[in-house]
C-alpha cells in the first residue's frame, strides 16, 4: 500500500477479491468513517495481455471522478497510485440478493427506481454503464442502493454510436450481440432484464449455455407465464415490454422509464398494505 493511502486510511480485512485486485475495508484516520479500497494489481493487468482490461484500469477512475457524487452510484472518495497498484477509495457496500428471491411489486419498484435514477444520470453526463447486471448492484448499510462497477463503461456524445460487445449473458442488449452499433439504451434493456428477474425469479431469456442464451436474447421473444406473471400488474408488464423493446427506438429512455406510472400505481400498493 502507498504511503499516501496509509497516511489517509487504516486499512483493515479483505473483504472481497477478483481477477485483478483485493478489496479491503479501510477506516479514514481523520474522520473514522468506514470505506473500501479497491486495490488493482497494474503488474497482473499487463501479464494478461488483454487491451480491454488495461483501458478499464484507466477509465474507471475517471468515470467514477466525473459521477461522483450521486446517492445511487458507489462514489470515489479518493485515488492513489504507486508502482505496481492503483488505489481506489470508494462507499462502503454489500452484494445483493437479488438474484436469490422474488419481490413483491413495491419493493421491486423501489429497486428499479433507484438504479434508473443512477442510469439517468449517468447517461445526463454521456456515459453508459453497459455491464448492468446484479452483481453490480450493491447496498449500503442503509439499504441505499448503489450502481458499481464502471470498468466497462463508456462515454459517448449523443447522436454517436458505440460498439463493442460488451455485457453478460442474460443482461447484454440484442444488438450489442449482433454486433451493431448502440446507443446508452443497452442500460434500459439490462435493468428490465433484472426487473424481470425481480418478479419472477429467472430471466426473461433463457438457455442452457451462453451459445443458447445469446440465442433468446436475439430473438427477444418476451413472455408472461401465466402461472408466475397471473398477479403482476398489467402496469408492470407494460414497463417491461416497453424497457425489453427489440426496437431501439421504440425502447424507453431512462428518463421515460422514472416518469412511467406503475412506480405510483406501486407506491400506493405499498401504503394499502
Amino acid at each position: 500500500m502507498t504511503q499516501d493511502l496509509k497516511r489517509d486510511y487504516v486499512v483493515l480485512e479483505e473483504i472481497g477479491r477478483g481477477r485483478f485486485g483485493t478489496v479491503f475495508r479501510c477506516s479514514s484516520v481523520d474522520s473514522g468513517d468506514s470505506f473500501a479500497v479497491k486495490s488493482i494489481d497494474k503488474e497482473a493487468v499487463t501479464a494478461a495481455g488483454d487491451s480491454l482490461d488495461a483501458q478499464c484500469l484507466l477509465t474507471e477512475p475517471k468515470i467514477l471522478d466525473l459521477l461522483s457524487p450521486h446517492p445511487h452510484i458507489v462514489n470515489l472518495h479518493g485515488l492513489y497510485e504507486d508502482e505496481t497498484h492503483l488505489h481506489m477509495v470508494l462507499d462502503l457496500c454489500y452484494e445483493s440478493d437479488l438474484h436469490q428471491r422474488v419481490m413483491l411489486e413495491p419493493e421491486a419498484a423501489s429497486v428499479l427506481y433507484q438504479l434508473m435514477q443512477a442510469v439517468a444520470y449517468c447517461h445526463g453526463l454521456g456515459v453508459a454503464h453497459r455491464d448492468i447486471k446484479p452483481d453490480n448492484i450493491l447496498f449500503d448499510d442503509e439499504n441505499r442502493l448503489k450502481l458499481a462497477d464502471l470498468g466497462s463503461a463508456e462515454i459517448f456524445q449523443e447522436g454517436e454510436p458505440m460498439s463493442g460487445i460488451v455485457g453478460t449473458p442474460h443482461y447484454v442488449a440484442p444488438e450489442v450481440l449482433a454486433g451493431r452499433d448502440y446507443t446508452e439504451k443497452v442500460d434500459v434493456w439490462s435493468a428490465g432484464v433484472i426487473l424481470y428477474e425481480m418478479l419472477a425469479g429467472f430471466p426473461p431469456f433463457r438457455g442452457d449455455s451462453p451459445v443458447e442464451i445469446f440465442e433468446a436474447v436475439l430473438r427477444a421473444n418476451l413472455r408472461f407465464p401465466s402461472r408466475v406473471f397471473c398477479s403482476v400488474s398489467p402496469a408492470a408488464k407494460d414497463l417491461l415490454r416497453r424497457m425489453l423493446c427489440k426496437d431501439v427506438s421504440r425502447r424507453f429512455s431512462a428518463e421515460q422509464v422514472l416518469a412511467h406510472p406503475w412506480f405510483s400505481i406501486a407506491e400506493q400498493g405499498m401504503r394499502a398494505e
